[in-house]
């Protein structure tokens, strides 16, 4: 089972489960639970491979993952604490499986919160990911996610985020590197799909203004979407729990306060 950590709150029942991105762990919150456990219960966690969360025997062999066995791997968590629904907040890759969670347990998820969310690969997107596919197993898999880390968190301001991230994925290595990278050969179908179906849950897409990678089509899904809403900050780029916490943390409580 997944690593996790709970706050309980006094006298609460709703539940804020939060899910970190690819390369990060439950620690890329810190910004978030002083504030959340103060008006809810809080569960955060780490994806398999990620910050104390080991890769399981069965999958120590394995060549992939798959966004349905991660996802499931949360489901296991959520299961074993008994809470059988929980609002879910999110991060870039976090945001995906979150959905995707949406789409397979429906009646588990009170509402969504994706922050920084990746709904679909632009030119440049794609342009990284086969750079990535061409040289995930020869070049050293903490230079590649550097790269990365600059393409998506360019600005100066990104700086402390690109940090962060990148001495989270210093705790992976290359074998549990290579297996999530693999994950965006299936990406690019399950993104189309999220986009052309709406789910039937109150969803708040946040944003920073400098996301150049993917707050463009999350305007466009948006404007699809009747049960979405949409919050850009400003000064602020992809990952937007840390860039701009106190606005990120008034507007996710104050819109699951309002469900």
């Amino acid at each position: 089972m997944l690593n996790y950590t709970t706050y309980l709150h006094k006298t609460a029942t709703e539940w804020v489960t939060f899910v970190h991105g690819a390369g990060g762990s439950s620690s890329i919150w810190f910004k978030q639970i002083r504030s959340f456990s103060t008006n809810f219960n809080v569960l955060v966690l780490d994806l398999r491979g990620h910050g104390n969360s080991k890769t399981k025997i069965k999958d120590a062999f394995s060549e992939k993952y798959t966004f349905d066995s991660i996802t499931h791997d949360i489901v296991e968590v959520i299961d074993h604490l008994k809470i059988k629904t929980s609002h879910f907040t999110g991060i870039s890759l976090g945001t995906i499986l979150i959905r995707n969670l949406a789409e397979k347990y429906p009646e588990r998820v009170k509402s969504m919160i994706m922050g920084g969310a990746i709904m679909k690969l632009n030119f440049k997107s794609q342009l990284l990911m086969r750079i990535g596919v061409l040289f995930k197993s020869i070049v050293p898999y903490l230079v590649l996610y550097k790269l990365f880390a600059f393409i998506i968190m360019p600005r100066k301001n990104h700086k402390k985020s690109r940090l962060i991230f990148v001495n989270e994925a210093k705790k992976l290595y290359q074998k549990e590197f290579v297996r999530w990278f693999k994950l965006t050969a299936e990406i690019n179908p399950l993104l189309r799909f999220f986009r052309e179906t709406e789910i039937n849950i109150p969803t708040l897409y946040i944003m920073g203004e400098e996301d150049h990678l993917f707050l463009p089509a999350i305007k466009i899904i948006v404007l699809k979407h009747v049960q979405s809403s949409l919050l850009i900050i400003k000064n602020s780029g992809h990952v937007v729990n840390i860039e701009q916490s106190e606005t990120f943390n008034k507007k996710s409580i104050q819109f699951i306060n309002n469900q």
